[in-house]
């Protein structure tokens, strides 16, 4: 096993580090319900680092390890090399309407425990998710004038525009409700110049005890997998082909461009990342990888059965012996936040590695 880069040993120290005070993030705007969205700036490096969460706003993880990497970043001497090398826009939380109604199973967690995971009732009757074409992932303006976009997005699209230079890395932190294991999603121009991101993220999955999670879509939304565990991300174009071709051309017509090509759009050839952690591991998946995957479709039956029992006022104890009786099981969230910075350094050297073997001049 490869050893760890410089800065994946960082992860803990940031793992470890409590957020920054909310004052202190920039307001760059305010969200459909006036709540502010904050964003925080460090470092005065000439690679350019953007990273954002919470675009769907029941995926919590990538939020909290946001918060706990500003607030590390934010206490560091000036002279740290992490601020020498780089300099950081980070966005925790796109969505804090969306935070906001997903508040009361997210928060009844202790994030300090290790093997601290989210619960499955609770997650079950309480998580709020916005329907596809209404998130903010796929929601920023298609050009300046795009006024009907999210005030949300506008005000990020704006914050990023303020920078006269490109961006060389963007990562947005989503997660699965379910899943086999660590899923991490690759920018399609950059799938030849990532093969040692994917050793290296295969490699500390593994090492964690975790299988990859795998899925064959044959470029739907356009996810084109790549080998296990690693898939082509989403594009707007895809996505809009995709609601056409099942004749939903109002869910067609929402789609903008998502937070990793309104980078590229501002900055060329960006590498962009997608990180999928599971919130709960479904074993068998991808086993059979289909399509359709037939353990992937079973899982989905009894989830959505649950679900459905639950409303009806089912006991919870008994969907809780269904889930352990078929080895459903939460994905500590400090695991999920190691694989994420682990994604996010290994794609931060692999940036490195393609500048520094470009001819100069």
């Amino acid at each position: 096993m490869e050893a760890p880069s410089s800065l994946e040993i960082l992860g803990g120290a940031i793992l470890d580090a409590a957020p920054p005070a909310q004052e202190t993030g920039e307001v760059l705007g305010a969200s459909r319900e006036g709540r502010p969205i904050r964003g925080w700036k460090f470092g005065e490096g000439d690679l350019r680092v953007s990273l954002i969460g919470g675009c769907h706003a029941d995926e919590p993880v990538g939020p909290e390890l946001l918060r706990r990497l500003s607030g590390w970043l934010a206490r560091l001497p000036r002279d740290h090399d992490a601020l020498q090398r780089f300099a950081w826009w980070i966005v925790p939380h796109a969505n804090p309407d969306g935070e906001e109604r997903n508040r009361p199973w997210q928060t009844k967690q202790s994030t300090q425990d290790e093997a601290t995971c989210f619960d499955l009732i609770e997650y079950l009757t309480s998580a709020v998710r916005e329907a596809p074409g209404n998130d903010l992932e796929f929601g920023f303006p298609r050009s300046d004038e795009d006024a009907a976009a999210r005030p949300e997005s506008r005000a990020i699209w704006a914050w990023w525009r303020s920078e006269s230079l490109p961006f060389h890395f963007h990562a947005s932190l989503h997660g699965m409700a379910f899943g086999a294991g660590p899923w991490f999603l690759i920018d399609a121009a950059w799938r030849d110049r990532t093969a040692r991101l994917r050793r290296r993220c295969a490699e500390v999955s593994a090492a964690m005890g975790y299988e990859l999670h795998d899925v064959e879509q044959r470029g739907e939304k356009g996810f084109f997998r790549i080998e296990r565990g690693f898939c082509t991300r989403p594009s707007s174009t895809a996505m809009v082909e995709h609601f056409r071709a099942q004749r939903d051309e109002t869910t067609a017509a929402l789609f903008r461009p998502s937070s990793m090509e309104a980078v590229r759009a501002l900055s060329g050839d960006a590498l962009t990342l997608v990180s999928e952690m599971p919130l709960f591991i479904t074993p068998g998946v991808g086993v059979n990888i289909g399509p359709p995957d037939p353990a992937a479709e079973e899982w989905k039956k009894k989830i959505d059965a649950w679900r459905l029992q639950l409303a009806k006022g089912q006991k919870p104890e008994r969907i809780r012996a269904c889930s352990r009786s078929g080895c459903l099981a939460g994905m500590p969230i400090a695991d999920q936040m190691r694989l994420q910075w682990t994604f996010i350094a290994a794609g931060l050297e692999e940036v490195i590695r393609d500048r520094s073997a470009r001819p100069r001049g």
